[in-house]
Protein backbone atom coordinates (compact mmCIF):
# COMPACT_ATOMS: atom_id res chain seq x y z
CA UNK A 1 0.00 0.00 0.00
CA UNK A 2 1.29 3.45 -0.95
CA UNK A 3 -0.02 6.54 0.77
CA UNK A 4 0.53 10.25 0.19
CA UNK A 5 -1.44 13.33 1.09
CA UNK A 6 -2.37 15.46 -1.92
CA UNK A 7 -2.89 19.23 -1.85
CA UNK A 8 -6.02 20.15 0.08
CA UNK A 9 -7.36 16.60 0.14
CA UNK A 10 -7.25 13.71 2.60
CA UNK A 11 -4.51 11.12 2.33
CA UNK A 12 -4.73 9.11 -0.88
CA UNK A 13 -4.20 5.37 -0.60
CA UNK A 14 -3.19 3.18 -3.54
CA UNK A 15 -3.44 -0.52 -2.59
CA UNK A 16 -0.91 -2.57 -4.53
CA UNK A 17 -3.33 -5.43 -5.02
CA UNK A 18 -5.84 -3.42 -7.06
CA UNK A 19 -3.47 -1.39 -9.23
CA UNK A 20 -4.73 -1.63 -12.80
CA UNK A 21 -2.42 -3.79 -14.93
CA UNK A 22 -2.74 -1.92 -18.19
CA UNK A 23 -0.56 -2.85 -21.18
CA UNK A 24 0.94 0.63 -21.33
CA UNK A 25 3.15 0.12 -18.29
CA UNK A 26 5.04 3.32 -17.54
CA UNK A 27 8.04 3.77 -15.27
CA UNK A 28 8.95 6.75 -13.12
CA UNK A 29 11.70 7.75 -15.55
CA UNK A 30 9.47 7.67 -18.62
CA UNK A 31 6.69 9.56 -16.83
CA UNK A 32 9.07 12.34 -15.80
CA UNK A 33 10.51 12.32 -19.31
CA UNK A 34 7.13 12.80 -21.00
CA UNK A 35 5.22 14.89 -18.43
CA UNK A 36 7.95 16.51 -16.34
CA UNK A 37 9.14 20.08 -16.74
CA UNK A 38 12.92 20.35 -17.23
CA UNK A 39 14.53 22.98 -15.00
CA UNK A 40 18.17 24.06 -14.85
CA UNK A 41 19.80 25.41 -11.70
CA UNK A 42 23.19 27.01 -11.21
CA UNK A 43 25.58 26.08 -8.43
CA UNK A 44 24.13 26.69 -4.94
CA UNK A 45 20.75 27.79 -6.37
CA UNK A 46 17.67 27.00 -4.31
CA UNK A 47 15.21 24.58 -5.90
CA UNK A 48 12.66 24.95 -3.11
CA UNK A 49 12.81 26.36 0.38
CA UNK A 50 11.98 24.98 3.79
CA UNK A 51 8.30 25.53 4.56
CA UNK A 52 7.29 26.08 0.93
CA UNK A 53 4.28 24.17 -0.49
CA UNK A 54 5.20 20.66 -1.63
CA UNK A 55 3.27 20.91 -4.89
CA UNK A 56 5.87 19.18 -7.06
CA UNK A 57 8.00 16.04 -6.99
CA UNK A 58 11.43 16.20 -8.63
CA UNK A 59 13.89 13.87 -10.32
CA UNK A 60 17.59 14.63 -10.75
CA UNK A 61 18.68 14.42 -14.40
CA UNK A 62 22.25 15.71 -14.17
CA UNK A 63 24.34 16.99 -11.29
CA UNK A 64 23.53 16.55 -7.62
CA UNK A 65 21.13 18.05 -5.07
CA UNK A 66 21.42 18.48 -1.30
CA UNK A 67 18.62 18.70 1.26
CA UNK A 68 19.49 20.98 4.16
CA UNK A 69 18.07 22.77 7.17
CA UNK A 70 19.47 25.86 8.88
CA UNK A 71 19.48 25.85 12.68
CA UNK A 72 18.56 28.92 14.70
CA UNK A 73 22.24 29.57 15.48
CA UNK A 74 23.24 29.49 11.80
CA UNK A 75 24.58 25.94 11.70
CA UNK A 76 23.51 23.79 8.78
CA UNK A 77 22.53 20.13 8.74
CA UNK A 78 22.43 18.32 5.42
CA UNK A 79 19.96 15.47 5.50
CA UNK A 80 20.52 13.81 2.13
CA UNK A 81 22.22 13.96 -1.24
CA UNK A 82 20.40 13.09 -4.45
CA UNK A 83 22.13 11.91 -7.62
CA UNK A 84 20.90 11.37 -11.22
CA UNK A 85 17.78 9.21 -11.29
CA UNK A 86 16.85 9.90 -7.65
CA UNK A 87 13.48 11.42 -6.73
CA UNK A 88 13.24 14.13 -4.10
CA UNK A 89 10.56 16.37 -2.68
CA UNK A 90 8.49 13.37 -1.52
CA UNK A 91 6.80 14.74 1.59
CA UNK A 92 4.25 13.28 3.98
CA UNK A 93 2.89 16.77 4.60
CA UNK A 94 1.89 19.66 2.33
CA UNK A 95 5.11 21.65 2.90
CA UNK A 96 8.81 20.89 2.57
CA UNK A 97 10.63 20.16 5.82
CA UNK A 98 14.06 20.79 4.26
CA UNK A 99 15.33 23.13 1.57
CA UNK A 100 16.74 21.69 -1.68
CA UNK A 101 19.73 23.25 -3.43
CA UNK A 102 21.81 22.46 -6.49
CA UNK A 103 25.32 21.47 -5.44
CA UNK A 104 26.75 22.33 -8.84
CA UNK A 105 25.08 23.13 -12.15
CA UNK A 106 22.27 20.62 -12.41
CA UNK A 107 19.11 19.75 -14.30
CA UNK A 108 15.98 18.37 -12.67
CA UNK A 109 12.53 17.48 -13.92
CA UNK A 110 9.46 18.46 -11.93
CA UNK A 111 5.97 17.02 -12.06
CA UNK A 112 2.87 18.07 -10.16
CA UNK A 113 2.28 15.81 -7.19
CA UNK A 114 -1.42 15.72 -8.02
CA UNK A 115 -0.59 14.48 -11.53
CA UNK A 116 1.66 11.74 -10.18
CA UNK A 117 -0.99 10.61 -7.72
CA UNK A 118 -3.61 10.58 -10.47
CA UNK A 119 -1.39 8.34 -12.62
CA UNK A 120 -0.48 5.93 -9.84
CA UNK A 121 -3.69 3.83 -9.69
CA UNK A 122 -3.31 2.71 -13.32
CA UNK A 123 0.47 2.36 -13.46
CA UNK A 124 1.66 -0.75 -11.65
CA UNK A 125 5.34 -0.24 -12.43
CA UNK A 126 5.13 3.41 -11.40
CA UNK A 127 3.71 2.49 -7.97
CA UNK A 128 6.37 -0.17 -7.44
CA UNK A 129 9.20 2.23 -8.32
CA UNK A 130 7.80 4.98 -6.11
CA UNK A 131 7.57 2.47 -3.26
CA UNK A 132 11.15 1.31 -3.86
CA UNK A 133 12.55 4.86 -3.89
CA UNK A 134 10.58 5.78 -0.77
CA UNK A 135 12.00 2.75 1.03
CA UNK A 136 15.53 3.68 -0.11
CA UNK A 137 15.06 7.18 1.33
CA UNK A 138 13.86 5.69 4.63
CA UNK A 139 16.75 3.22 4.77
CA UNK A 140 19.33 5.95 4.13
CA UNK A 141 17.73 8.12 6.81
CA UNK A 142 17.99 5.27 9.32
CA UNK A 143 21.64 4.65 8.43
CA UNK A 144 22.29 8.39 8.72
CA UNK A 145 20.82 8.44 12.24
CA UNK A 146 23.06 5.55 13.29
CA UNK A 147 26.07 7.19 11.68
CA UNK A 148 25.54 10.49 13.51
CA UNK A 149 24.71 8.90 16.85
CA UNK A 150 27.18 6.06 17.24
CA UNK A 151 30.15 6.33 14.87
CA UNK A 152 33.37 8.30 15.25
CA UNK A 153 34.73 10.67 12.60
CA UNK A 154 36.76 8.05 10.73
CA UNK A 155 33.84 5.61 10.68
CA UNK A 156 31.44 8.29 9.46
CA UNK A 157 33.70 9.29 6.57
CA UNK A 158 34.44 5.68 5.64
CA UNK A 159 30.72 4.84 5.59
CA UNK A 160 30.00 7.94 3.51
CA UNK A 161 32.67 7.08 0.92
CA UNK A 162 31.45 3.50 0.62
CA UNK A 163 27.88 4.73 0.12
CA UNK A 164 28.94 7.22 -2.55
CA UNK A 165 31.01 4.59 -4.34
CA UNK A 166 27.99 2.30 -4.49
CA UNK A 167 25.61 5.04 -5.62
CA UNK A 168 27.97 6.43 -8.25
CA UNK A 169 28.58 2.87 -9.53
CA UNK A 170 32.24 3.51 -10.13
CA UNK A 171 35.39 1.57 -9.33
CA UNK A 172 38.85 3.00 -8.83
CA UNK A 173 39.11 6.81 -8.65
CA UNK A 174 35.90 8.53 -7.55
CA UNK A 175 35.05 12.19 -8.00
CA UNK A 176 32.58 13.34 -5.38
CA UNK A 177 30.02 15.90 -6.64
CA UNK A 178 29.87 17.76 -3.33
CA UNK A 179 32.53 19.95 -1.61
CA UNK A 180 34.08 19.07 1.74
CA UNK A 181 31.94 21.57 3.62
CA UNK A 182 28.83 19.70 2.41
CA UNK A 183 30.34 16.41 3.56
CA UNK A 184 31.10 17.94 6.95
CA UNK A 185 27.55 19.28 7.35
CA UNK A 186 26.12 15.89 6.35
CA UNK A 187 28.32 13.96 8.79
CA UNK A 188 28.08 16.42 11.69
CA UNK A 189 31.83 17.16 11.59
CA UNK A 190 34.04 20.19 11.03
CA UNK A 191 35.55 20.74 7.61
CA UNK A 192 39.01 20.48 9.21
CA UNK A 193 38.23 16.96 10.46
CA UNK A 194 36.90 15.91 7.05
CA UNK A 195 39.93 17.34 5.22
CA UNK A 196 42.41 15.75 7.63
CA UNK A 197 40.74 12.33 7.50
CA UNK A 198 40.44 12.33 3.71
CA UNK A 199 44.11 13.30 3.43
CA UNK A 200 45.13 10.43 5.72
CA UNK A 201 42.98 7.98 3.73
CA UNK A 202 44.43 9.21 0.44
CA UNK A 203 48.01 8.90 1.75
CA UNK A 204 47.33 5.39 3.03
CA UNK A 205 45.92 4.32 -0.33
CA UNK A 206 48.90 5.81 -2.17
CA UNK A 207 51.35 3.99 0.12
CA UNK A 208 49.47 0.72 -0.27
CA UNK A 209 49.40 1.06 -4.07
CA UNK A 210 53.11 1.83 -4.19
CA UNK A 211 53.90 -1.17 -1.99
CA UNK A 212 51.84 -3.43 -4.23
CA UNK A 213 53.60 -2.10 -7.33
CA UNK A 214 57.05 -2.84 -5.83
CA UNK A 215 56.11 -6.36 -4.81
CA UNK A 216 57.93 -8.90 -7.06
CA UNK A 217 55.79 -11.24 -9.08
CA UNK A 218 55.75 -14.82 -7.82
CA UNK A 219 57.00 -17.55 -10.05
CA UNK A 220 54.38 -19.87 -11.49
Amino acid sequence: MLQWRSEGTPSKVVPFGIVKRDPDVQSVGSLFGTMGIAMKFARNSEIFGEGEPADYIYQVVTGAVRMSKLMSDGRRQIGAFYLPGNLFGLESDEVHDFAAEAIGDCTVRAIKRSVLLAEAPCRARLVNELWAQTMQHLQRAQVHILLLGRKNAQERIAAFLLDMAARLSRSGDMELPMPRQDIADYLGLTIETVSRTLTVCSSANTTRSASTARRPATSP
